[in-house]
């Protein structure tokens, strides 16, 4: 049954056609995922259905009584709050009896009420209409359901009074899903809930969805978190919506089967099409020649056959590659020991991180480092590009070793942020001006993004800019700290396949699970203050340990 309808909506920002005429009806119990390259429309799509962006033509329409709540891509809640207080911020309508209810306790001490028979009993009537109100609201229940929806969100009690200002972004947006949750929808607009979120928060994150009555609907670069939550992937490319049953691994599977099949007709629809004009010309230059009647009209005959395909829709497009990221790290060959920690110990004051730990990374070798927020991962990195000291232990960098470092928060670009795009390609290599602009082409920039202040780029558009500076830098150590955070999944897939071509040493850190399972051959888990190692990808991880993560 179809609860919500969009019909041929347009949506046009600041002059620019997001998309036309677009329609789709939301069934109640779907599970959607939402894909398309980034700024293709899918945060507008969420919000057009929210009522938060007008169509400037269409319409959505709801079936009558449906609810449905957003979860946006930035959260902020309000300073000076706790998680649990804002956890607690009633649903609308149980809020609105909530107050109404007080109002009658304050009545009911009036003299003018308790002292007037009439009035007492009609202001006891209402009471009794708000209490069961209230008890179909699950009012009672109310404080009780939310702690336990934060439990299963990964929150212990002792987190309850953590204050809002101390929240990651991605604790921030399980706070509000709480609240959304409470509030029982029957459709639920994801806007990239599992950005910023570690492994074991987002197999949380899987679990309520899938456990979720109603209707979900994700926009997701978690290839692995689409691949476990949905039955259907909806792209929204060039304008258009295209829907696909399965998960995303099905979807990329059928979607390139079609783009097959689509140029394979395409081919061949053109080798007639060229066969018939030929036939045109030929009986054209004969009619010209003897004027023979039947030869204009077997021109004439030919050339409706084509004008009649063109009217009808029926010629085939030539399938235009995806423009993507083309980034290739060439590598070389350095010291077959590449990296080598001994008996490494780091913590801050009475913190400690983790001890005594050892680890050798070889040349060729691809490593994924995983675990929780907070274990040290990124402390890790610092130490071993030397912004850190460690508290014992040594670390030994092979002497023909060159480190590309990828930062999690763009550090890399702190110092870059007031000039251009352009001005650092050029400080990292001599090049022209145009050469430049070439070279950032290839990263998807347009001629104006690349003479704009890199503070002013997206992060997206600055994940590819530290991409196009480890490129440049030809090195033969990746240290990435979730390199794949900001890219849409075409740009994540292009940094895959430039991984696999890689002429030297890895080590990730990276939350995106697809993403270790098609980059790195060992993984290592830093947890507790330890590191235990496992062959495989994440998924062999997985069953492995039968960990969370």
């Amino acid at each position: 049954m179809h609860i919500i309808h969009l019909d041929k909506l347009t949506i046009n920002h600041a002059g620019h056609v997001i998309f036309r005429d677009l329609s789709w009806a939301l069934g109640d119990r779907d599970r959607i995922g939402l894909v398309g390259p980034n700024g293709a429309g899918k945060s507008s799509l969420f919000k057009a259905i929210m009522g938060i962006v007008i169509p400037e033509v269409g319409a959505v329409t709801k079936q009558r009584g449906v609810r449905v709540s957003y979860l946006p891509q930035e959260v902020n809640l309000p300073p000076g709050k706790t998680l649990l207080d804002e956890a607690m911020v009633m649903p609308p309508e149980l809020a609105q009896v909530e107050a109404d209810l007080a109002k009658i306790d304050a009545q009911l001490g009036d003299p003018a009420v308790y002292g007037d028979a009439v009035a007492l009993e009609r202001v006891m009537a209402r009471q009794e209409k708000l209490l069961a109100e209230y008890e179909r609201l699950d009012g009672p229940s109310h404080a009780s359901r939310v702690k336990e929806l934060l439990l299963r969100l990964g929150f212990s009690k002792d987190e309850f009074d953590l204050p809002t200002e101390s929240l990651s972004g991605g604790e921030k947006k399980l706070v509000m899903l709480a609240r959304l949750a409470i509030e029982a929808p029957q459709v639920l607009l994801l806007d990239e809930p599992d950005n910023h979120l570690d492994l074991s928060a987002k197999r949380r994150l899987e679990s309520f969805i899938n456990n979720f009555d109603g209707s979900v609907i994700i926009i997701s670069h978690d290839r692995y978190l689409l691949d476990d939550t949905v039955t259907q992937i909806a792209e929204l490319a060039d304008g258009k919506l295209t829907l696909y049953k399965g998960n995303y691994t099905a979807y990329a599977n059928e979607r390139e089967l079609a783009r097959l099949r689509q140029q394979q007709q395409y081919v061949a629809q053109q080798k007639e099409i060229t066969r018939i004009k030929d036939a045109i010309a030929r009986f054209e230059l004969w009619a010209s020649i003897v004027v023979n009647e039947r030869h204009i009209k077997q021109a004439r005959s030919r050339q409706r056959m084509l004008d009649k395909m063109e009217a009808n829709g029926e010629i085939i497009e030539k399938v235009v590659e995806r423009r993507q990221m083309d980034v290739q790290f060439d590598g070389w060959r350095g010291s077959t020991k590449t990296l080598e920690l001994r008996k490494l110990t780091m913590g801050f004051d009475d913190d400690l991180l983790f001890m005594d730990i050892n680890f050798l990374l070889r040349h060729g070798e691809r490593v994924g480092l995983i675990g929780p927020n907070g274990a040290g991962k990124s402390v890790l990195f610092k130490l071993i590009l030397g912004e850190l000291e460690p508290l014992d232990g040594d670390i030994k960098i092979g002497p023909s070793i060159k480190i590309g470092y990828y930062s999690q928060e763009h550090q890399t670009l702190a110092a870059w942020l007031n000039r251009t795009p352009i001005e650092r390609i050029r400080d990292m290599k001599v090049m022209t001006e145009g050469e430049a602009v070439a070279f950032l082409g290839k990263f998807l920039f347009s001629y104006d993004q690349t003479r704009q202040p890199i503070g002013t780029l997206s992060g997206g558009e600055r994940s590819r800019l530290q991409l196009a500076c480890i490129m440049l830098s030809q090195p033969n150590l990746l240290l990435l700290d979730e390199p794949t955070n900001n890219l849409d999944i075409p740009s994540v897939e292009a940094l895959e396949q430039a991984l696999e071509d890689f002429d030297g040493a890895l080590l990730t850190i990276s939350h995106d699970r697809y993403f270790l399972d098609k980059a790195v051959d060992e993984v290592i888990e830093l947890k507790d203050g330890r590191l235990r190692k496992f062959i495989g990808g994440y998924t062999d991880y997985l069953t492995t340990t039968g960990n969370t993560f």
